[in-house]
């Protein structure tokens, strides 16, 4: 339990000091989407503690990246995080297209989804996402330019 809760700490940590490191260079951002923030940033899985990606399954990797969502409810005070389904897709700017797989990350009252994505020193991917929950769809754009470390 304490190393679960070590990994959530530092999963966590990173994902609020990614929107505090200059959000418009690295991705971290987010968008209301009806009743819905809808936070997302896209990052090298360098980023991550080797532990924490071999927690989630994720490849470290200079050429590796990974998309992390998530949705909040904002008509209640305490924007609870939503479980959604998402899926999407990546292009970039010749056109080659990626399918996303979303993975759903659940570590008590936060829900995260992250996907993998394979990327070029300084590719640009274009995200087209459709969130949805129950009769709700909500369509996420979003470009994230990619360097290598």
């Amino acid at each position: 339990m304490v190393k679960i809760n070590q990994i959530t700490v530092l999963f966590i940590t990173l994902f609020i000091l990614s929107f505090n490191i200059n959000a418009s260079d690295q991705g971290g951002q987010f968008k209301t989407l009806g009743n819905w923030d809808v936070h997302y940033i896209a990052f090298p899985s360098t980023f991550l503690q080797p532990k924490i990606a071999k927690h989630y399954g994720i490849e470290r990797s200079n050429y590796a990246g990974v998309v992390n969502i998530s949705v909040l409810d904002n008509r209640v005070k305490d924007t609870p995080a939503q479980k959604v389904k998402i899926k999407g897709v990546a292009k970039n700017l010749i056109g080659h297209v990626i399918n996303l797989e979303f993975k759903e990350v659940v570590e008590g009252d936060s829900v995260y989804y992250i996907a993998p994505i394979k990327y070029r020193n300084e590719e640009t991917y274009r995200f087209e996402l459709e969130i949805n929950q129950g009769k709700e769809f909500k369509n996420l754009k979003f470009q994230q330019k990619f360097y290598v470390d």
